[in-house]
């Protein structure tokens, strides 16, 4: 069955998270399912960038044609703005998705989006990048893009617990990352809301800033990505505003993201210059 959206990997820079653009010295899209070389890929979505000196690694959905199922595959660069496709580093009975990935205590995490198996899943790389060892159930359930990370001596994660409206948000935090992990007593954060409840890429730090993204769902699925600042955040109260310049990433109407846009993970460079990865999609004309 053929998709009727076409997703892909770009790259993109500007002096700011908040302020991202394509990046003149990548050649978008970086990422295709054409370049996937050890399986049938109608897509790939859904990048997450870690960097080891002196390479950077990005881990991304792949989705098995055939399957009709997500995988975890790799790119590397030695730059980040040239990319080069490496193989699947990780597949289960269940679909992947969403990545996300992390450096912790001199060891290297992912929390993929594993709804199917009825649990956020918690891996460790046992020979990073290539190897990755499912550790525990972070949390029971059917959650969409967990996204976690660290503030005021806490770890947090935003899911999506309605993952086919894409329409509420919910919080979760931890003393540690292996939990218990504890429902914040302001949950849903949001519903009915598709234009800002699910998660769109990495929680970010801005100085003092926190910020979170979140998929643009209405009135189709990832039109483009907004972006907020975390206002409130303790295990008692939440609160957020939109920031000014939002939605950050928006479809461009022509290429590879003409139709939209609904990932986002930055990572500081330089005080002026950030880079992140980013996802698109387009209308598939051969589609039925």
């Amino acid at each position: 069955m053929v998709p009727p959206d076409i997703w892909s990997i770009g790259i993109y820079t500007g002096p700011s998270p908040l302020a991202l653009h394509p990046a003149p010295a990548a050649r978008n899209p970086v990422l295709t399912a054409a370049l996937v070389t050890d399986m049938p890929a109608t897509f790939v979505a859904d990048p997450f960038l870690l960097y080891r000196p002196p390479t950077w690694y990005m881990f991304f959905e792949v989705m098995h044609g055939p399957w009709n199922r997500g995988v975890i595959g790799l790119a590397t660069s030695p730059d980040g703005w040239h990319w080069h496709y490496d193989r699947v580093v990780l597949q289960e009975a269940f679909h992947l998705s969403y990545p996300y990935v992390f450096a912790w205590q001199g060891a290297y995490y992912m929390v993929p989006e594993t709804l199917e198996a009825e649990a956020i899943r918690l891996y460790q790389a046992t020979h990073f990048p290539y190897e990755w060892t499912y550790v525990s159930a972070l949390l029971p359930g059917r959650y969409a893009d967990p996204s976690l990370f660290q503030a005021d001596g806490l770890w947090w994660m935003f899911v999506c617990p309605t993952p086919f409206t894409h329409d509420t948000l919910a919080l979760y935090y931890a003393d540690t990352l292996h939990g218990p992990w504890v429902p914040h007593p302001q949950n849903p954060l949001m519903q009915h809301d598709a234009q800002r409840a699910r998660p769109g890429g990495r929680v970010t730090r801005l100085g003092e800033r926190l910020l979170r993204y979140a998929q643009d769902d209405a009135p189709y699925y990832g039109r483009q990505v907004r972006a907020f600042d975390i206002t409130t955040l303790t295990t008692t109260h939440y609160a957020e505003q939109e920031i000014a310049t939002s939605p950050i990433l928006q479809p461009s109407g022509t290429g590879w993201n003409a139709k939209g846009m609904h990932h986002v993970d930055p990572h500081c460079l330089s005080a002026t210059c950030w880079l992140a990865s980013v996802d698109g999609h387009y209308a598939n004309p051969t589609a039925p």
